[in-house]
């Protein structure tokens, strides 16, 4: 895992591949096929105006280390890598 500043806030990584946000002090989870065992949708909300909705992880599970790592890893499983094309 890593992070790295991005507007103002951050992206976390997991296999370099970006799996959650960091914005105005809330966890989000990007919403793969995986994320309705973890968060149910109640917890979907976008990271900023005018984006798609992740999951909002509870301030209460951040300290659930075990949990939170399980839901990254598995979530890295299911985030596509872009490939930028050559212009």
């Amino acid at each position: 895992m890593r992070a790295k500043r991005m507007f103002g806030n951050y992206a976390l990584y997991c296999e370099n591949k970006v799996v959650a946000l960091v914005c105005d002090d809330q966890l989000f989870v990007k919403i793969t096929p995986i994320a309705d065992d973890y968060l149910d949708k109640s917890h979907n909300a976008p990271p900023f105006p005018g984006a798609k909705d992740w999951k909002v992880v509870p301030e209460e599970k951040w300290e659930d280390k075990l949990w939170l790592a399980d839901f990254i890893r598995e979530t890295a499983k299911y985030v596509v890598v872009s490939v930028k094309k050559k212009q």
